[in-house]
């Protein structure tokens, strides 16, 4: 049985506790990190297949340390945060974080994003390799669905594994808008609800990552009030 390993970080005992034990009911095993900067040390020493990290903590806070993570790993995470402003969720999806939670939540609500994250990790190759061999070309752009890797002129484009995913979404149907719900649903594999900006963060993320200009994208475009699309 693949053993799947989550750390969870926040400065609130009581908080690391009560998810830590949820997660262990479904055979995950935790590890726990009162802070950014133990979170990080865990993650250069151990693997991991997600990260649950808190945004407001002493020492190192979470957006802090998960755009510190995002220097060496794109293991998959999920921030949390009592604050429910929607400019918040903004700021911790630019810091490279993949999904957001705003506390308190409900057990199942947690662990379904938790199983939808790994899910998705997990189809990638991020965690275990996929028997896909096919090639996606579209004008510089190869996408090695073996290997889950983007090149654009021969240069790796480093991508997160949601980034990957909506890329690969694209990418299979070049041309085509999809609406940012329908990105989400597909993606995310969750219903979708004010996830406007969510989808919107993840692509400023991608064609920074991608587009030569990101202000005069190449690929990755914007049909105002449509959605996006790949299109060269």
């Amino acid at each position: 049985m693949e053993e799947i390993r989550i750390l969870v970080c926040d400065d609130d005992p009581d908080i690391r506790r009560i998810i830590s034990d949820a997660l262990r009911e479904e055979n995950y095993i935790t590890v726990q990190a009162k802070n950014g900067a133990e979170a990080l040390k865990h993650l250069r020493e151990e693997a991991f297949s997600l990260v649950i990290m808190d945004v407001m903590m002493p020492e190192e806070n979470g957006l802090s340390a998960t755009v510190k993570l995002r220097e060496f790993t794109n293991v998959p995470v999920l921030m949390l945060s009592a604050k429910t402003e929607e400019s918040d969720r903004v700021i911790g999806l630019n810091m490279g974080a993949d999904d957001y939670m705003v506390k308190p939540f409900y057990r199942g609500e947690l662990l379904a994003k938790v199983r939808s994250m790994l899910r998705r990790y997990r189809e990638l190759g991020s965690v275990m390799d996929s028997p896909d061999q096919s090639l996606i070309t579209y004008g510089g752009l190869l996408l090695d669905t073996e290997k889950h890797r983007l090149l654009k002129d021969g240069e790796e484009v480093p991508l997160t594994a949601t980034e990957y995913k909506i890329v690969k979404l694209l990418l299979q149907r070049p041309g085509r808008v999809f609406p940012a719900e329908e990105i989400y649903e597909r993606v995310w594999e969750s219903e979708a609800y004010s996830v406007e900006n969510t989808v919107m963060v993840h692509i400023s993320r991608i064609r920074k990552k991608l587009e030569t200009d990101p202000e005069r994208p190449e690929y990755l475009k914007v049909v105002w009030g449509v959605g996006y699309k790949i299109e060269k």
